[in-house]
């Protein structure tokens, strides 16, 4: 070091001050421990996301005491069938031969909604597998499910028709 210039002084022997030096650059180290920081708490964040989803499920809109309204009979006519909701299942309301029925719409083989028009069937079909139901009494008529569609209980108060748990 030069015996003229001092530790703080700059080339020509001026005072350099502190406040005017250019910002330290982000060094590699330093940028790749952010960069693995970041990496690792957004890996936390993303598996922990859907654990606390299932265990803390949101409030989900619930009908009064298990009943919801289907539509009216005249929206819902003769040969013809309406998924709606009821809490979490779909339930298909059919308008067959004996009136207006409800089944679960989730097909007993592998979970399929299924559908019911009088023009292209006479029963209640499955698309996966072709499976048939009754659209009576939602037993099974052909295909592969195992067991019956479960039954919902119809009520009709004016023109609405609602559907409710058994």
């Amino acid at each position: 070091m030069d015996a003229g210039r001092s530790r703080g002084q700059g080339l020509a022997g001026v005072q350099s001050d502190p406040a005017e030096r250019p910002p330290a650059a982000l060094s590699r180290r330093r940028f790749i421990r952010l960069l693995l920081g970041f990496s690792a708490s957004s890996t936390v964040v993303l598996v922990l996301a859907p654990v606390a989803g299932f265990l803390m499920p949101g409030k989900s809109p619930s009908n009064q005491a298990g009943r919801v309204l289907a539509g009216t009979i005249q929206s819902i006519v003769p040969g013809t069938g309406k998924v709606v909701t009821l809490g979490p299942r779909p339930v298909i309301v059919c308008n067959g031969p004996t009136g207006i029925k409800a089944f679960s719409a989730v097909c007993t083989h592998l979970g399929c909604i299924v559908a019911y028009d009088a023009a292209q069937s006479p029963d209640i079909v499955s698309p996966c597998h072709g499976g048939h139901f009754s659209v009576v009494n939602g037993s099974v008529l052909a295909g592969p499910p195992p067991t019956p569609l479960k039954e919902f209980q119809v009520s009709i108060e004016k023109d609405d028709v609602y559907v409710q748990d058994a």
